[in-house]
Order: C-alpha cells, then sequence, then structure tokens
C-alpha cells in the first residue's frame, strides 16, 4: 500500500464543503490547444520569453491576441497589462574571488567555483578584504529558538551559508519541519537575512541535494542580466553561491579546527564563527530601469461577480544564454510555456461550458524565474481585493508524462484547497498525495506562494508520481532527467513528434473543475490550523 494511501483517506473523509449547488455540466480542456501554445511560446521566435526583452513583446502581445480571440475583457481597467517596474542589472564579474588566508593566498574561479551578483543598481560594487564568517545556515527563527548571526558586528564582513535548514539535515520532525523545507531553507531568504543583519556579502554553498538543483543551474540561474523589483529593503553588496569543492578549500585553508562544519551548524547554540580568511571580488555593473508587464485578463461571473477566482501561470523563461552543446535559446517549453498554455487552454473551456457565478482571472505574471518578482508586484498592488479573491490556483512547469494516477499537491495541508482537489481527482479515478520531496521546498517556488502571503489559499498541484500506464521508479527516471538535463537549459524544448500532454491535458482538466466548482459556490475555502498564512487571512 502506498504511504500516502492514509493521507488521501484523511482528505475524503473530511469531504468537500460546499455552500452553492453543484455543477454538473463542463467542458472539455483541449488538448490542441494546449499543443498549439506550448509550440508558439516556446518556439525559437519567442527568444526565451525574457523580460526587457523582445521576446517579451512578443510574448504579452501574443497573450493579450489570444486572451481577446477568446472573449475575455481587459482584467486592469481597460488594459491586459499591469506594468511591472523592474530595475536589470547586468554585471561583469571579476575573474578570480581572491582569498587570503594565513596558509598562503588562492584564487576562487568564476563560474567554475563561484557565481556572484548584487542587487544594487550603483556602478560597481566590491568586496575588498572582507571577513568570512561561518553563519551555519543563516537563519534567525525566534519561534524555534535560533539564531545564526548572535554576537557578531557584521559591518565589512561576508557570511557563508549552509542551503536548506537543519530539519532536512537531520530528519528530525521536532527541529523546524523535519524533512519539509521552510522558507528558511530558500536561497531567497538567505540572501534577505543577510542585508537585514547588515552583512557586506553573502556566500550559500551549494549541495545539489539540499538545494534539490545541480551546480549546472546555478550557473545558468545567477549569471546574466538579473532583475529585481525597486526596493528600500536592507541587502548585501554581493549575493553569490560557491560550489561544494570551492566550499571544502575554503574550511580547508581556514582557522576553523573542527572541518566538519555540517555537523557545527546543526547544535541549536551555534554562533557565527570567524574563519580566519578574507575575500576579495568586484562587481561592474551596466544599469536599466524598465517595465515589464504581468497580463491579465477576466471573465465575468453572472451573479456574484465582485468575487474572484485566480489561475496564474508565469510567462517568462530565461531568454538568450550561455551556448550549451550549440544552443543558446532557452525556449522554456516545460518551465513556463506549459503553464502559460494552461491559462489559454482554461479559458477557453469557461467559455465553452456553462457561466460561472464568479468571476475568473487568468494571470500570466512576469520574471518568476528572477525571483517571483510578477506575482511579487501584483501582491503589493492587486488589481482585485484580496479579501474578495476566493483562491488561487497556480501552474508552472506541467510535464506529466501520460494520464498520472496521483495528484501531488505541493504544500498540501495548509487550506481546504487539498479537499477540493480530491474531490475532482477521485471524479478521475485519481488519489491525492502530499509532495513527496518537501524538502525540497516547491511551495515557496513559484508564484502562488506570494499570493499565499496576502492570505489568498492556493492550489499547486500536478501528476508527478505514478502513471496509469508507467510506474513509480519510471517516473521518478523520466523526473531525474528533466531536473539534471533539460531545467534551465536550452533542452527545455517542444517536440510535438515525441512529446506527450494527454497528462498535462489530464491535471489541466482537474484545475478547471476545481475552478468551476468555487465559482459556484458562496463560502471562501479557509486556511487550516497551524498554518502561516491563515492569520493574514483573517486580518481581511
Amino acid at each position: 500500500m502506498n504511504k500516502y494511501f492514509g493521507v488521501l483517506l484523511l482528505v475524503a473523509s473530511l469531504g468537500c464543503k460546499t455552500g452553492g449547488e453543484e455543477t454538473n455540466t463542463v467542458a472539455d480542456v483541449s488538448q490542441e490547444t494546449l499543443a498549439k501554445h506550448i509550440e508558439q511560446l516556446a518556439s525559437d521566435e519567442f527568444m526565451g520569453r525574457m523580460p526587457f526583452s523582445e521576446g517579451e513583446e512578443k510574448t504579452v502581445l501574443y497573450l493579450e491576441e489570444e486572451f481577446s480571440k477568446l472573449g475575455l475583457s481587459p482584467g486592469n481597467g481597460e488594459s491586459y497589462f499591469q506594468k511591472v517596474p523592474l530595475v536589470e542589472i547586468t554585471e561583469t564579474v571579476s575573474k578570480e574571488m581572491k582569498i587570503s588566508a594565513p596558509q598562503g593566498d588562492f584564487d576562487l574561479s568564476f563560474f567554475e567555483d563561484f557565481v556572484a551578483l548584487t542587487l544594487k543598481p550603483e556602478d560597481s560594487v566590491a568586496l575588498e578584504n572582507s571577513e568570512l564568517v561561518f553563519a551555519g545556515y543563516g537563519i534567525v527563527a525566534p519561534e524555534y529558538g535560533w539564531n545564526d548571526y548572535e554576537g557578531i558586528d557584521w559591518e565589512g564582513k561576508t557570511a557563508v551559508v549552509l542551503i536548506n535548514d537543519p530539519g532536512f539535515a537531520t530528519k528530525d520532525s521536532t527541529l523546524f519541519k523535519g524533512n519539509e523545507m521552510t522558507y528558511y531553507g530558500r536561497w531567497t531568504y538567505k540572501y534577505e537575512e543577510a542585508g537585514r543583519q547588515g552583512a557586506a556579502g553573502v556566500i550559500i554553498i551549494h549541495e545539489t541535494e539540499p538545494a534539490s538543483y545541480g551546480w549546472n543551474v546555478v550557473q545558468s540561474s545567477w549569471t546574466g542580466a538579473k532583475l529585481n523589483l525597486e526596493s528600500d529593503a536592507p541587502v548585501a553588496d554581493v549575493q553569490g553561491w560557491v560550489s561544494q569543492d570551492a566550499a571544502e578549500k575554503l574550511f580547508e585553508a581556514s582557522l576553523i579546527e573542527n572541518k566538519n562544519y555540517k555537523e557545527l551548524a546543526l547544535q541549536k547554540d551555534f554562533k557565527p564563527m570567524p574563519m580566519g580568511i578574507k575575500a576579495s571580488v568586484g562587481i561592474k555593473n551596466e544599469i536599466e530601469r524598465n517595465t515589464s508587464k504581468n497580463v491579465i485578463a477576466l471573465f465575468e461571473g453572472s451573479t456574484r461577480k465582485d468575487e474572484y477566482i485566480i489561475y496564474s501561470a508565469h510567462w517568462d523563461h530565461l531568454g538568450i544564454g550561455r551556448p550549451v552543446d550549440g544552443d543558446s535559446i532557452y525556449n522554456g517549453a516545460v518551465d513556463n510555456a506549459s503553464g502559460t498554455a494552461a491559462l489559454l487552454a482554461i479559458a477557453e473551456a469557461f467559455k465553452k461550458g456553462p457561466q460561472p457565478e464568479r468571476s475568473i482571472v487568468f494571470i500570466a505574471v512576469t520574471a518568476e524565474e528572477q525571483g517571483l518578482l510578477g506575482s511579487a508586484y501584483y501582491a503589493e498592488n492587486p488589481v482585485f481585493p484580496p479579501e474578495n479573491t476566493v483562491a488561487i490556483i497556480n501552474m508552472d512547469a506541467l510535464k506529466s508524462p501520460g494520464k498520472m494516477k496521483d495528484l501531488t499537491i505541493t504544500g498540501f495541508g495548509h487550506s481546504e484547497m487539498d479537499q477540493y482537489a480530491t474531490e475532482i481527482a477521485e471524479k478521475q479515478g485519481r488519489y491525492v498525495i502530499p509532495d513527496p520531496v518537501p524538502e525540497k521546498g516547491y511551495f515557496y517556488r513559484s508564484d502562488h506562494f506570494n499570493f499565499a502571503k496576502i492570505g489568498i489559499p492556493a492550489l499547486y498541484a500536478s501528476g508527478s508520481y505514478e502513471g496509469f500506464e508507467i510506474g513509480v521508479d519510471s517516473i521518478k527516471k523520466l523526473n531525474e532527467e528533466y531536473s539534471k538535463n533539460k531545467y534551465h537549459q536550452p533542452s527545455d524544448e517542444y517536440d510535438p513528434e515525441t512529446t506527450d500532454l494527454s497528462g498535462v491535458q489530464f491535471d489541466v482538466q482537474l484545475f478547471y473543475e476545481v475552478g468551476l466548482k468555487l465559482s459556484n459556490e458562496d463560502s471562501f475555502p479557509k486556511w487550516n490550523e497551524g498554518s502561516e498564512f491563515k492569520a493574514e487571512r483573517e486580518r481581511k
């Protein structure tokens, strides 16, 4: 018996709370529509859909035209666009990070050993003989009695920190959330906390298992032009990563006697440890301020038009970058032409099927790959009142190789959205499981997270564990192959001859029917007790 079946039975026993009549008539989501839009959006013509590029212009105009063809209204007043002001920083990093150590100086090589960037819109920034201090996991979490920064004046110093959090490393269910990554484990948090502490720099030690991706992903994602929202939040001058091998060199050269630094970081009474070595690296910047776009379309409800269900997907990918095997266009077919195509296919289904009582909103957000920036901007500047927004269904990287028996819910247990999804999944003959790899922190890695932070219950799910015709082991190998060889690589392309979209259609049909059910109710799904997002909803 699958170890997650017990969780499924619990969800099923809770039932699905409904406040309106059942809707028996549903439309079919078109697999042909999905294929058409994925092929177009992932074509070389769209140049990898990088914000601030010709690829962006082609993408947002395409989405505007397609939503208009379907008869959907502009979602932002008279416009389909929400302008998202961003600053683009294209950095040139010095070829070496120079390390000054008592046993002898040495260099780390850019790209091979380290990557670095800055979020400061300044012509140049640098670390100049900045003292390296090992700060464990770089976490300040009062609720866990944890502070990796305590007791040091961080001015001028650079924090060296581990990725993920102590719960993952120990698998101790009483420590943080055990094997499930918390937000404290995400690289975004590490950078934010170092800025709050006043550190001059922060360097994350890469390790494939706790990061959930290889060094090649760091190389492709943390080099080249970078976008960010303009912000007054404090940030370190330099943010970077070092490879596992480079980290070993740093600790071997350090004055920390116990070289088992990972074990040291697991102690609850851990205090930051000066390493006795210094680092120097410089970054020169080209700065451009520009405006990207979220694309928003509205299908107005029949009777409760001022209550909204949101479908979201990010339209962007990495554009044109460093060539791999002679290919420099990062097409992003799975990530996330698939989710963007799903927006259009669901919109088409709503137009074909019964009109919903509540309004349906379709948001294709920008700059997800740069740190969930488009959804963050929307959350700070919502077009539709969060207190009137019923829920969000987010679609990112849909790649099911054929119809799947499972529906894996990332963030399972947070809200009653689990129950809605379970009801439709059972109708499809499927079972529901929580994310079997919660240590990868996927709940914090896509756009629904920013909506959850303002109190809107989220569903983020897909079939990814067991197929009707493909077994668990084979699915696991396919997922691993995508993560290793295609994720954030030019090879994430669409081939109509070899790509099976039946599983993607199966998932998208479920998302459509969950939204349709929600649209004809008069209640709002609730956050569960223990979810960190519950309090924000109750403040609305």
